[in-house]
């Protein structure tokens, strides 16, 4: 079963292409961490900045530093049924784990129209395949009836990350997708919610900068202690602000190159934090004695 938390792994970038030992350097902060799993290539990779055949070096390089030590999730979701099928296979054919297939962007489809893409992606493609859906970033949701039906009828559709912030829609997809199915949060600061109404865990931003404290998070839900993990929630809540005081990812580079660990460089349209927000920044990691 999918669970546990997933990093949505951030893109190092040094003097206008991947840093690569900055990248091996994350890599191994959350082997080491523990981390459960590791998503390359999503919302939070700058991956719609990223060329082809960045994306292909990028993948071979973190799949070989990677190992096998822990799951990996690839983002392969356009709004291009092709294109999508070409990067799934790809992921395929790497051996990762899961595909995470955004909703199609900018397009506005039918909930009807979602079912028969998704669909068609199971159908051609043998990996299981988690749905994500993020509403705020593509601008359509994915109903929890989709979502369940997609879950019936296609056994390698085996999870959504459920980033919409709809704690109720969460729940009908807890109540009625099959055994076996995960919803994952996609939004840190529902993270103790979700968890408490039966997701299996998360795909978080806030884990790029204290994969310790979110793994513990998580590990402590999965257990039932949710008395505990009250007060970790309430501890990363700050920090689950902080990550998503200007546009994702920017928060979350910042922070890791305050921290050391890589450079804080971002492609166009991505920028820097504004000064009184990068102040506002380091004053919470200092909290966390993260820096």
């Amino acid at each position: 079963m999918l669970q546990g938390s997933y990093v949505a792994l951030v893109t190092p970038f040094k003097h206008g292409g991947i840093d690569w030992n900055a990248l091996e350097g994350l890599i191994q902060y959350h082997l080491d961490a523990g981390t459960n799993g590791i998503l390359l290539l999503g919302t939070t990779a700058e991956t719609a900045a990223l060329a082809q055949d960045e994306k292909d070096t990028l993948l071979r390089f973190a799949m070989q530093k990677i190992a096998g030590k822990v799951p990996v999730m690839i983002g392969t979701g356009t709004n291009n049924l092709s294109q999508t099928l070409a990067n799934t296979q790809k992921a395929k054919d790497l051996e990762a784990d899961f595909a995470l297939i955004i909703t199609p962007y900018y397009i506005k489809p039918t909930q009807n129209g979602m079912y028969e893409y998704f669909k068609q992606i199971a159908d051609t493609v043998d990996i299981p395949i988690v749905i994500y859906n993020v509403p705020g970033r593509t601008g359509v949701n994915i109903a929890a009836e989709t979502v369940v039906k997609l879950a019936q009828d296609c056994k390698n559709i085996i999870g959504v990350k459920e980033a919409s912030g709809n704690v109720v829609q969460a729940t009908k997809i807890i109540r009625d997708a099959p055994a076996g199915f995960s919803v994952m949060c996609g939004e840190d600061a529902l993270n103790l919610p979700l968890m408490a109404i039966g997701a299996r865990g998360c795909i978080s931003v806030t884990a790029n900068v204290a994969p310790k404290l979110v793994s513990e998070h998580i590990a402590c839900c999965l257990k039932g202690d949710f008395a505990t993990a009250a007060k970790q929630h309430g501890h990363l809540a700050l920090l689950n602000e902080l990550m998503f005081i200007e546009t994702n990812p920017i928060p979350a580079k910042e922070a890791l190159c305050l921290m050391g660990k890589i450079e804080a460089e971002f492609r166009s349209p991505i920028c820097r934090l504004q000064d009184k927000n990068l102040a506002l920044l380091s004053d919470g990691l200092k909290t966390y004695k993260l820096i």
